[in-house]
């Protein structure tokens, strides 16, 4: 496909020009976890004609995750590595009791599908990560000081109390993920612009940058919630 060998080509030309500037100029998070930050290019499409997804770029030019979603299983993504092989599930769980919408994380494949129901019926009790939206002016048991500018909180497991907090705007592309306890930026969603031949990418392709001892895969299992969430 030409926008993706399109893609390829320039995410090697501005992971060069991130990499000089970087150098140039460490952020205090950096600086803090040691080491270079990976950035990833996430086009918002799936290779495949007969799916919706995303297709992750890394650095060099290769493909490093998909995701190709069938119609018909909107309650649960996986994300895949470049050959196919499960990384991640994602399994949303619809309000009931609760006032918003759930996501938990999964190792590998664990879904409904015939092959993994054993799997998912184990895991369900213990997801590796849970997700959950920010409500505005309700008090939030997960977190209750609440940062200005959050929109999702990360637990681990199954646990209440929130290890990360995303904040800033997906649909403006713009997204950091603090490490609570820490107070660091782990992973940021930002805007992808060449800054060669002026081309404007919109929203359905941008950076995924992960700082040093946050995982890539992770990262971006979180920004499909967030897609879900905010789309």
């Amino acid at each position: 496909m030409k926008m993706f060998r399109f893609l390829k080509s320039t995410s090697r030309t501005v992971h060069e020009e991130e990499e000089q500037h970087e150098q140039e100029h460490k952020t205090t998070e950096s600086t803090n976890q040691g080491g270079a930050s990976t950035s990833l290019t996430v086009w918002r499409k799936s290779l495949l004609i007969s799916c919706n997804g995303f297709t992750v770029i890394g650095s060099n030019g290769d493909l490093v995750y998909r995701v190709d979603n069938y119609s018909g299983r909107p309650e649960e993504i996986t994300l895949m590595d470049a050959p196919g092989k499960p990384v991640l599930t994602i399994l949303r769980r619809r309000k009931t009791l609760r006032l918003v919408d759930s996501w938990r994380v999964y190792e590998g494949e664990a879904g409904d599908g015939e092959d993994c129901r054993r799997a998912s019926k184990s895991s369900e009790e213990k997801p590796v990560w849970s997700i959950r939206k920010h409500i505005k002016n309700i008090l939030n048991p997960i977190n209750p000081k609440p940062k200005p500018n959050a929109i999702a909180y990360v637990c681990r497991g199954g646990e209440d109390k929130s290890a990360y907090v995303v904040e800033g705007s997906y649909a403006e592309r713009s997204c950091k993920v603090w490490n609570e306890s820490r107070r660091v930026v782990v992973a940021e969603i930002k805007r992808k612009e060449a800054s060669k031949g002026g081309v404007s990418f919109g929203l359905e392709v941008f950076l995924l940058v992960v700082h040093p001892g946050f995982d890539p895969g992770f990262a971006m299992a979180l920004v499909l919630v967030l897609d879900q969430m905010f789309a």
